[in-house]
C-alpha cells in the first residue's frame, strides 16, 4: 500500500472488526470494548471520524439501515479495497511500538515502599492479571467447541489464538507476582 493511502492503527483496528461482520459505529464501539480492547483501545468519539476516513479511502462503505436515534443509522462493511489494505498492513513491516507500562515502572520503583505498601502493590497487580485471565479462559473456552477457531480461514481461528496468548501472557504474570511476593516475604523475615 502506497504511503499516502495508508491509514493509522486504529483504522486497521476497524478494518479487522468490519472484515469479521458489518456493523454500525455504535456496535464497533462496543466490540473494541471487548475483544480487541484486550489488545488495542480507541475512544468512541474516535471511532466515527475514522470511518469517515475510511469511507474516503474506499476501505469501507455503508448502507443506512433503521434506527432509533433522529440521524439515520449507517452500517458499514469492509469493501475489497479494504480487505486488501488490511491483507497489505497485517504482513507488512511492523514500526517499533513504544514501550508504556506503567504498572511495571511503577514495581520498578517500588524499593520506596515499605515491606506492606510493596506487598499490597504485588497483591493489586496479581489481582489485576488474575481477573483479566479469568477473562481470557471464559472467552477461549465459548470458542472450544466453534469449528471456527480450528479453521485457519475463519476469524474465530485468530481469535483462538489470540486468546492463548492473552492466557499464557496473564499467567506468566501472576506467577511473576507470586514470586515477588515471596521474594518481599523472605526478604522480611
Amino acid at each position: 500500500m502506497k504511503r499516502e493511502e495508508s491509514t493509522g492503527n486504529l483504522g486497521f483496528a476497524l478494518l479487522g472488526l468490519l472484515a469479521r461482520s458489518p456493523s454500525t459505529g455504535y456496535d464497533l464501539a462496543r466490540r473494541m470494548e471487548r475483544p480487541v480492547g484486550y489488545f488495542w483501545s480507541a475512544h468512541h468519539g474516535q471511532i466515527y471520524p475514522e470511518l469517515a476516513r475510511l469511507e474516503a479511502r474506499g476501505f469501507v462503505r455503508h448502507t443506512v439501515i433503521e434506527g432509533a436515534g433522529p440521524r439515520p443509522t449507517k452500517r458499514y462493511a469492509v469493501s475489497a479495497r479494504g480487505r486488501t489494505a488490511l491483507r497489505e498492513w497485517v504482513v507488512g513491516e511492523l514500526e517499533p511500538q513504544p514501550v508504556r507500562d506503567l504498572e511495571t515502572l511503577r514495581l520498578w520503583n517500588m524499593w520506596l515502599l515499605d515491606r506492606d505498601a510493596a506487598l499490597d502493590l504485588v497483591a493489586e497487580a496479581r489481582a489485576g492479571h488474575a481477573e483479566r485471565l479469568a477473562a481470557y479462559e471464559v472467552e477461549l473456552a465459548e470458542l472450544a467447541g466453534d469449528p471456527g477457531a480450528v479453521d485457519p480461514s475463519h476469524p474465530n481461528f485468530a481469535s483462538a489464538l489470540t486468546l492463548e496468548g492473552g492466557v499464557r501472557t496473564r499467567r506468566a504474570a501472576v506467577e511473576w507476582c507470586d514470586w515477588m511476593r515471596a521474594r518481599l516475604e523472605a526478604a522480611h523475615r
